[in-house]
């Protein structure tokens, strides 16, 4: 072993193997970290009119949701993630279209995405900045079990299973995605990630159905991470390129909801008028599973 001081200059600045390529990128003039591909997500924010990004939050508001007459009080909200004002997906922040937020809990939300694959997929994210499940603190992750326990309640009550999956990798902001599937082909599901992922070289692993993902996965580690209704996960830990739609891309395919059409979700942008009245027609379809209530 040799000591620092006298190690080569070469040798200190060494890259490890299998470095994973930073997915943002720091602007200089404003000192705010942005992603390299923002273009890609799917955004469930206006970005029509972005503001001054150095612009602070100013803290916890009241939001009326459209259509409810509900007014939950972010003051009773004891989240210890602060929001960022560039963010998109930070509930306090000035970007967020409201329209879309189906349920508020302490410390996560649930709201329909911007050109969702079916009516009812929803996104479950965190109400501070966070941006991995992986940051979250321990209350957070137990109200996020309870987010996913009761989406998995309503679709079973809908004749659905649902796909619970997050990807780590050029996102800004935690979004864990909710995708409903017809319950008969809940035995496809599996099976179809891993096709799918072999045919782009994607290495995708099961790992045991009791583990914390946080055990697994140290955080800023870029990752892939999909979840069953039966509790069955795989895990696919992203070195290099990986394809920004892949969950959608297998979710679409043949064997599963057969809308290959729709993988790209700048396809499925539908008005304000009808993401209104779809977010409304969910809100009343979930109430009885809401704990938030």
């Amino acid at each position: 072993m040799v000591p620092m001081d006298q190690m080569e200059h070469s040798e200190l600045v060494k890259q490890p193997p299998d470095i994973t390529e930073c997915p943002y990128s720091l602007d200089e003039s404003s000192g705010l970290v942005s992603s390299a591909a923002d273009s890609l997500q799917q955004y469930f924010f206006d970005m029509s009119e972005r503001g001054d990004d150095r612009q602070r939050c100013q803290g916890p508001k009241r939001v009326q949701l459209d259509g409810d007459k509900r007014q939950p009080h972010y003051k009773r909200q004891r989240t210890n993630l602060p929001p960022l004002a560039s963010c998109w997906f930070c509930l306090s922040g000035s970007q967020v279209e409201k329209h879309l937020v189906v349920s508020v809990g302490n410390h996560n939300y649930l709201a329909l995405p911007k050109g969702g694959l079916v009516s009812d997929h929803l996104l479950i994210l965190s109400i501070g900045h966070c941006q991995a499940t992986v940051g979250l603190d321990k209350d957070a992750l137990h109200e996020m079990e309870s987010f996913k326990m009761a989406l998995c309640k309503f679709y079973k009550s809908c004749q659905k299973t649902v796909v619970f999956f997050e990807r780590n990798y050029k996102s800004q902001h935690l979004q864990i995605q909710a995708i409903p599937v017809p319950i008969e082909k809940r035995g496809s599901i599996k099976q179809t990630f891993f096709e799918v992922a072999d045919s782009q070289n994607i290495l995708l692993d099961q790992i045991p159905s009791n583990s914390n993902l946080s055990q697994i996965v140290k955080r800023g580690t870029p990752y892939f991470y999909v979840e069953l209704a039966d509790g069955e996960k795989l895990l696919h830990r992203i070195r290099g390129q990986f394809p920004i739609q892949f969950g959608r891309d297998v979710l679409a395919s043949t064997k599963l909801l057969n809308i290959p059409d729709k993988v790209d979700w700048r396809t499925c942008v539908l008005g304000k008028e009808q993401e209104t009245l779809l977010a409304a027609e969910f809100r009343k379809a979930f109430k009885p599973f809401d704990f938030t209530l």
